[in-house]
């Protein structure tokens, strides 16, 4: 391990996990990733591996077969499992939200049923928001959820774009419209709800109303499928809205995504750490004019930038977990982390790519596929606009003018 991207304070058994999952990230997925990537396979035997170290269960509470670990243990094991393949650690982090969400606004029903098999992957999460027109303006969502009256159960309809895991989850939680009985003028982010759907893995018709069409292909952020999901007269028994109540769902969502954030802001940094150790690597051991091109002072001023922000980035993320761990609100912090992660990841991945040269282009060496994940970073879990936003609307709240 290297002096960059160090953590302070961490105690003895998160050193001890630390240490177990980047060996495992070493050995297991550093020397097939890229092959995997480039034929867009499913890692199933990485996945079997991380279950049998309990990554899946990871922040689960003990008394559901977790390890109770905290967001700072978590991030920190999502940025060695990035370093080794990005895809890798957005199977986990949408599975870690969605058992993150029935711990912390699920029925006791709902906790009792899921989170056991979630602790050990048996059950496998994913999340839907976004749908095919709406991008980053969560209120303007159509997909909806229908009481029928004479059942108690509530009927989906609608489409949802870009579910990570969309077809190996097990567990989908989905955010619809459920406006009736509300009175007019209602703010449409107070009558959405968090539906459970549980399903059979895999493409097409999953159950009656569910229909997984396949995998989205995509420039980069392979081997894992990412999906679209259909919804037509979709039903679902009442004990299925999570936390027993609708009108909920926008709140639970933006808790799911605010410590999302964090992770895909780790994410971010165990990237750019990886493109910063290839890119060192490559430039004592490349030559020109007679000597290793990391005697060259431009050649050292790139590497001066990228190490700077793999240590800024890692910093802010830290940081930003530990004020999730503490009981503080952390969206300021979470959303600053993110943005600044995504960007410096996206910039020390271009470094690493210019200091490998036409080499950097070609698709034997690693940097090629990390050039082509780093953009993912940017839009994942709202866009830099939308981290700016939340930002610029949190400083004003705390450093509101007096006058």
């Amino acid at each position: 391990m290297g002096r960059l991207a160090q953590t302070e304070g961490l105690t003895d058994v998160q050193q001890e996990i630390l240490s177990t999952v980047r060996s495992f990230v070493d050995k297991e997925i550093i020397p097939v990733a890229t092959e995997l990537e480039h034929r867009d396979e499913y890692p199933s035997e990485i996945v079997a591996g991380l279950k049998d170290l309990g990554v899946f269960g990871l922040m689960i509470p003990e008394e559901y077969g977790g390890l109770g670990e905290s967001l700072l243990t978590y991030a920190l094991c999502v940025e060695e499992i990035a370093r080794g393949w990005m895809s890798v650690s957005g199977i986990i982090n949408t599975h870690f939200i969605v058992a993150y969400l029935l711990q912390q606004h699920g029925t006791q029903e709902q906790r009792d049923h899921f989170l056991p098999k979630m602790a050990t992957g048996e059950v496998r999460g994913a999340f839907s928001m976004s749908e095919p027109a709406l991008g980053s303006d969560v209120s303007a969502i159509s997909s909806k959820g229908v009481l029928d009256p004479a059942t108690g159960d509530y009927l989906l309809t609608g489409q949802k774009m870009w579910l990570t895991n969309g077809g190996s989850s097990t567990l989908v939680a989905v955010l619809c419209r459920t406006d009736e009985g509300q009175p007019e003028g209602t703010a449409p982010h107070k009558s959405m709800t968090t539906f459970l759907i549980e399903k059979e893995p895999g493409f097409g018709e999953v159950r009656p109303g569910l229909t997984i069409p396949g995998k989205i292909e995509k420039m980069g952020y392979k081997g894992v499928d990412t999906t679209e999901m259909i919804m037509d007269g979709l039903r679902l028994p009442a004990d299925r809205v999570l936390g027993g109540k609708t009108g909920r769902g926008f709140y639970q969502m933006m808790d799911g995504v605010e410590v999302g954030r964090v992770n895909v802001a780790a994410r971010g940094c165990g990237v750019a750490q990886r493109a910063f150790e290839l890119g060192i690597d490559y430039a004592q051991q490349r030559e020109t004019f007679g000597k290793p091109i990391a005697q060259h002072q431009a050649i050292q001023f790139k590497l001066a930038d990228m190490a700077t922000k793999v240590e800024a980035a890692h910093a802010l993320m830290v940081g930003a977990a530990r004020k999730k761990d503490s009981g503080q609100r952390n969206d300021l912090e979470a959303g600053m982390a993110k943005y600044l992660a995504s960007e410096y990841c996206k910039e020390v991945v271009e470094d690493s790519f210019r200091i490998h040269g036409g080499y950097g282009f070609s698709k034997e060496y690693e940097i090629e596929r990390l050039y082509r994940e780093a953009p993912m970073l940017l839009i994942g879990e709202g866009t830099a606009e939308i981290q700016k936003m939340i930002i610029g609307r949190r400083l004003l709240e705390e450093y509101r003018n007096q006058g």
